[in-house]
């Protein structure tokens, strides 16, 4: 499990590591500037030529470094260092002095003005102008000059971040003075701002590189934000005994659907009996009992007073957990009902879709929801619940701001679908595809999660590894049926597999 800090703390892990290798900051840099080397000479071959700018802190001293090693390997580097006011950092300097009078490198030091370079869509642009110390938006010269790399036809990689882009929050930022980056060349860890849509446009596609930053720094320094893939999830699978019997992996209860929204109710069930649930009973109005009953033979249907919705509390008493929201409606009878089923309530309920927009009308309930519950809100949903958002680290914000005051898991769908704790603690997952996107996929997750729930597993544990297993499933239909073609149906066929490889990798491990 990756650990996300923010940019102060990234500094400190430099100068822990420094202090405790020991290790000169000169040579960390050269570290640094061999594994981005290496990054790039994978992609390119030394017939493409580089462009380099580099600024006068410490990652412009990365992408010096970088120029040398790249001249040094044989490729065409032009290097501009932008040194307006006088002042580059030690390390900087140094590699500006590594770099001076070495063959095969076009060097110039900007002082003033400056022309920039014509490049063609063969040339690539290392960006090494600032690096995730930034914390105003770019302004004058420097506005200008990304402004010329972003109408350029040649491809952008950035060194450890785009520059004019901040790690964490970009809510007082300017667009046009960020780089728009195809490459991201991030050092160690991920920043922040990488997992906000809003930032694809600069970050582009990005990969970690090490550069072997102390680990026990790493493992010392608190963070409330963690990136978790399949590899971090599968050791929370509880594994089952020889003599196991479905009276062990509980009694789940779902309700969901409406006159024409069966659907909903099927896709969730479906999930739910996918993902080791003991017993599963639906909780349907009369309307869509035939469907249910017939689309799902393994599960039970409970029928509702109502023909056409949910209308009336139902005894949660014998379940281990409660499922509600998929196609539910909002009908006058169904907001009664929910509200009353929330008060009545006495298992962990994992509440999604019509249920959360009618939480938004009646935010008083949030709190008295069962202790151990679960909300999937997609962002519109979530805004639903806290009110308007500015961007998505707001929405972040919020969300953890909504879990400690109710004292519930959010588990808040999208790309890196992040699970949000009571504690406030975040933790992003790695697996999903934009197949995804389409209707029906977060009725499937609502059905994983209850059977998790059901199952015994606690809050935090049934979101994390829902989140997972949902996007792997994705990911395996993806693969073998492509994205654009992928139904919430297929996700469903495809737990199977998914479950099978987190299970594979607990065994291996």
């Amino acid at each position: 499990m990756k650990k996300i800090f923010p940019t102060p703390c990234v500094k400190q892990l430099d100068a822990l590591t420094i202090e405790r290798e020991p290790i000169a900051s000169i040579d960390l840099m050269e570290r640094a500037a061999m594994a981005l080397a290496d990054a790039l000479c994978r992609r390119w071959g030394s017939a493409v030529p580089f462009t380099v700018f580099a600024g006068p802190g410490n990652n412009g001293g990365d992408a010096l470094a970088v120029s040398r090693l790249l001249a040094q390997r044989g490729y065409r580097v032009s290097v501009y260092l932008f040194n307006t006011e006088g002042r580059l950092s030690p390390d900087c300097t140094a590699n500006r002095e590594r770099l001076a009078g070495l063959p095969g490198i076009d060097f110039r030091e900007i002082t003033s003005q400056f022309v920039f370079p014509k490049l063609t869509k063969d040339d690539v642009i290392l960006d090494g102008l600032f690096g995730s110390g930034l914390n105003k938006p770019l302004a004058g010269g420097f506005a200008m000059v990304v402004k010329s790399i972003n109408a350029s036809p040649a491809q952008v990689v950035a060194i450890d971040i785009p520059s004019g882009l901040m790690g964490e929050d970009n809510t007082a930022n300017a667009a046009a003075a960020i780089v728009r980056a195809r490459l991201t060349l991030t050092l160690h860890l991920p920043k922040l701002a990488f997992l906000f849509p809003e930032n694809e446009p600069y970050v582009g596609e990005w990969q970690v590189l090490d550069i072997g930053l102390d680990e026990s720094a790493i493992e010392e320094m608190p963070a409330d934000y963690t990136l978790a893939g399949p590899e971090d999830v599968a050791p929370l699978l509880k594994p089952r005994g020889k003599f196991a019997h479905k009276g062990m992996f509980g009694r789940a209860l779902l309700i969901a659907g409406s006159q024409g929204m069966a659907g909903a109710s099927v896709l969730a069930a479906r999930a739910c009996l996918r993902s080791g649930v003991g017993l599963l009973t639906v909780h349907v109005p009369f309307c869509n009992n035939f469907i249910v009953q017939t689309a799902v033979p393994e599960a039970m249907t409970e029928i509702d007073l109502s023909d056409t919705c949910f209308s009336a509390v139902t005894a949660a008493d014998n379940y281990q957990a409660v499922g509600i929201g998929p196609g539910l409606g909002r009908a006058a009878d169904t907001v009664d009902a929910l509200l009353g089923q929330i008060d009545d309530c006495g298992v962990p309920m994992v509440l999604d879709a019509d249920a959360l927009n009618i939480l938004g009308e009646h935010r008083s309930y949030l709190s008295r929801l069962p202790k151990g519950s679960i909300l999937t809100p997609h962002p519109k949903e979530l805004e639903r619940l806290t009110g308007a958002c500015r961007n998505s680290y707001d929405r972040l914000q919020k969300a953890r701001e909504l879990a400690v005051r109710s004292g519930v898991h959010i588990l808040l769908k999208g790309a890196y679908s992040a699970v949000v704790t009571p504690e406030g603690k975040c933790c992003f997952n790695t697996t999903g595809n934009p197949g995804m996107a389409t209707a029906g996929s977060g009725d499937v997750l609502t059905g994983v999660v209850l059977a998790l729930l059901a199952q015994g597993y606690d809050a935090g544990q049934a979101a994390q590894i829902a989140a997972c297993v949902h996007g792997l499933a994705g990911d395996l239909a993806a693969r073998q049926l492509g994205e654009t073609a992928l139904t919430a149906g297929d996700l469903v066929a495809f737990l199977p597999q998914a479950w099978q490889a987190l299970w594979q990798l607990r065994a291996s491990r």
